[in-house]
């Protein structure tokens, strides 16, 4: 006989979110095709709070979390191009002093090849930005590796960076970060939408480890339409 599964039907996007946030489990997965509103939903979570007249509490990643980092090709001269960083954002709260490179370095170095370094802002520059480096197989005048500066990394490898780069941040305020104190949930939205299973089977067993952590007191929402990530998260 085959087992009932009960159903329940929401009115409104809020009523969604208040029963997601009602949840008791340390973290909670969705599937669903692209077009149903993943990326609504995790905004309407995050902003919440704020519709309530309280500060948020949410720390996210989706596709507007990409766009807090936005490319300078120096379409000029062609030599310095630079990843900005948009730090109006909450989300940059406790980048200063925090030696964030370092933290974003162990993860980002489990997926890529390159390197990364972040540049504060300064006299001509308004924004901190991000300068990239490769080391290749070419040798240089004294025999060493050559070092690539500024290069353009591939859409994917920016994924990736951005990705790390919240991981760090998220680390960050699991382990009780005075700047990041205001953190009671993390939502992350199709972190692997543009790269392929063997990263999206890595990101989800990484996230897996990390979010089961004993004294990880934050909860997670998370929503995606990638069936091998999902299921990766939910053995993880």
């Amino acid at each position: 006989m085959a087992k009932q599964i009960e159903t329940q039907i929401y009115q409104s996007l809020d009523d969604i979110v208040q029963y997601f946030r009602s949840l008791d489990k340390k973290y909670n997965i969705i599937f669903a095709h692209n077009g149903v509103g993943k990326t609504r939903l995790s905004m309407a979570f995050k902003d919440l709070k704020k519709q309530e007249g309280e500060d948020g509490d949410t720390l996210y990643f989706n596709a507007y979390t990409e766009d807090l980092f936005i490319w300078d090709n120096d379409l000029d001269n062609n030599i310095d191009r630079y990843l900005i960083i948009n730090d109006d954002s909450h989300f940059f709260d406790g980048m200063e002093g925090s030696d964030l490179d370092n933290k974003i370095r162990p993860f980002l170095h489990r997926y890529v090849d390159f390197d990364f370094k972040i540049l504060p802002k300064d006299a001509e520059h308004k924004k901190p930005r991000i300068s990239f480096t490769r080391t290749v197989n070419e040798l240089d005048e004294n025999g060493n590796k050559k070092i690539i500066e500024n290069i353009k990394i591939s859409r994917g490898e920016e994924t990736l960076f951005i990705w790390c780069f919240f991981l760090a941040i998220a680390q960050m305020a699991i382990d009780g970060n005075e700047k990041y104190k205001w953190v009671k949930y993390l939502y992350i939205d199709d972190p692997v939408s543009s790269l392929d299973d063997n990263h999206a089977i890595l990101i989800g067993a990484h996230l897996a480890q990390i979010l089961k952590r004993e004294d990880n007191k934050i909860k997670t929402l998370i929503s995606t339409h990638h069936g091998l990530f999902y299921n990766v998260i939910e053995v993880g």
